[in-house]
């Protein structure tokens, strides 16, 4: 079937070209990668026994620490569009594993800050250190022209995806 024919939601179909890949083929590709994230997350998840909101907290605790920001619970919450009360048990949560630390605001008395831990930045290390290794590896090996290609490709694709479906 030629790609015309597939239609807007038929880019799992195998393409049938022969002379190179499509953009069927891409997406399939896309897809694959997606299914193999997916499958490495949940594997990340059961090695470190956290949930999924659990992982996604510790990940953007520990990307705030590494660029030099401070997140209150307030932001925690926004960032992973739950509910206060969500954010405080699983606050609670990951202080009793060990992954996070309630302290002092560096400049306001007041407020408390999260923060992850040394032992949940380990962990992840250890979990996922040598994927984003490999996966770093694969991205150097691209000529400048495909770096650029790639990159514009998935800026494209990421918009494209974030504006479809409901708001």
């Amino acid at each position: 079937m030629p790609e015309a024919d597939q239609g807007a939601a038929g880019y799992w179909y195998a393409s049938a070209s022969t002379e190179g890949p499509t953009a069927v083929d891409v997406l399939n590709a896309l897809r694959r990668y997606r299914v193999a994230e997916h499958a490495m997350r949940r594997r990340t998840r059961v090695a470190m026994g956290m949930g999924e909101t659990d992982l996604l907290a510790v990940h953007h605790l520990l990307e705030a620490q590494h660029a030099g920001q401070v997140v209150t619970a307030k932001d925690l919450a926004r960032h992973l569009d739950i509910s206060s009360a969500s954010t405080s048990v699983l606050l609670d949560r990951l202080v009793r594993s060990g992954h996070v630390m309630r302290e002092g605001h560096p400049s306001d008395r007041r407020m408390v800050v999260v923060v992850a831990t040394a032992r949940a930045d380990r962990e992840v290390r250890a979990t996922l250190g040598a994927m984003h290794s490999a996966m770093l590896e694969v991205a150097r090996g691209l000529d400048p022209a495909e770096l650029r290609a790639v990159h514009a490709f998935l800026g494209r694709i990421g918009e494209a995806v974030d504006g479809a479906g409901p708001q």
